[in-house]
């Protein structure tokens, strides 16, 4: 089924392209949508001759053709600066005023959140316009599983505002959360290591966000590509809890080979969730001296425990 990627008012007045988006079962995006006609060059303007092919991605302001004649589809990094924060990628007639751009696996935007815009024929950068998301079909991203120990993902998603934007990670190594189980005042994770393996003295800390001198360290075990480990909530409070805190947790792989590898965020990534913080929502454990502990994961997917005042504090 197709959506019509151009929405118009009442009175006729084109508003937002809007973008239909495919994840291919290596990551690549796929980005369809109609690009109205400007000028006498008919609809989309002429095909984009002196392009690479629609799976080809061009960086910085100036790499794209000057002409006028093509669309492009613009991915813009969020506060982010210079050539690398703007990724350029050819817009390939489909049917008469259908174009597609492919964001292929092989380029790896900057982690971050990237909006999603569209230059249309006959306008420079200055004229780019946001798009709007249509269907997003991100299935295979649920059954995808990286090779090698470098993880990239990108999840479209719509803002609250009604844009089309592209939420991107880069880990490498990276420790892929799984299932979070409770037993009496503590929590058990489960997970999955991508590019490093644990060694010996391999252990998780939990990192009080604001306070670089406070953390608390746990074993953590494992084997063929896994981990695991499980935190008491109540070595997260030394006394009374007044405020909230934010306890980030790395995993440590130790010594293997005779090398010591560094902290690895703990995250979840490998679905088609682009933000878990009012997703998945962990019951809370009251751990003594009025404090509460919860497990929760940031608007990044990171996987984190919370510390306030219990409901009677």
């Amino acid at each position: 089924m197709t959506v019509p990627a151009e929405r118009t008012t009442a009175a006729g007045e084109r508003r937002a392209p809007r973008a239909d988006c495919v994840a291919g079962p290596d990551g690549s995006i796929t980005f369809e949508l109609d690009v109205p006609a400007h000028g006498s060059g008919g609809p989309g303007g002429s095909a984009p001759g002196g392009h690479d092919g629609p799976g080809s991605a061009h960086h910085g302001p100036g790499s794209g053709r000057d002409d006028g004649e093509a669309p492009e589809l613009l991915l813009r990094l969020r506060g982010g600066k210079g050539d690398g924060a703007v990724l350029r990628l050819p817009l390939a007639p489909v049917e008469e005023g259908r174009f597609r751009a492919v964001l292929p696996s092989t380029v790896e935007p900057a982690e971050g959140r990237w909006d999603v815009h569209v230059r249309r024929p006959g306008a420079g950068d200055d004229g780019e316009t946001a798009v709007e998301p249509g269907i997003r079909d991100l299935r295979l991203l649920m059954d995808r599983v990286p090779e090698g120990g470098r993880v990239a993902v990108g999840i479209p998603y719509p803002t609250v505002d009604g844009r089309l934007a592209l939420h991107c990670w880069i880990r490498s190594p990276h420790a892929e959360a799984g299932p979070v189980t409770f037993e009496g005042n503590g929590m058990t994770v489960e997970g999955t290591l991508y590019g490093v393996a644990l060694g010996d003295g391999a252990h998780v800390e939990a990192r009080w966000t604001g306070a670089p001198d406070r953390v608390c360290r746990v074993p953590a075990g494992g084997s063929d590509g896994t981990f695991a480990f499980t935190l008491p909530f109540d070595r997260l409070v030394d006394g009374p809890v007044r405020g909230e805190r934010l306890w980030s947790l790395w995993l440590v792989p130790g010594t293997g080979a005779g090398e010591r590898a560094g902290a690895v965020r703990i995250s979840r990534l490998l679905d088609d969730v682009w933000d878990r913080k009012n997703v998945f929502v962990y019951p809370g454990r009251d751990i003594g001296d009025g404090a509460r502990a919860t497990p929760c994961y940031t608007g990044d997917n990171d996987l984190c425990v919370r510390v306030g005042p219990g409901p009677g504090a």
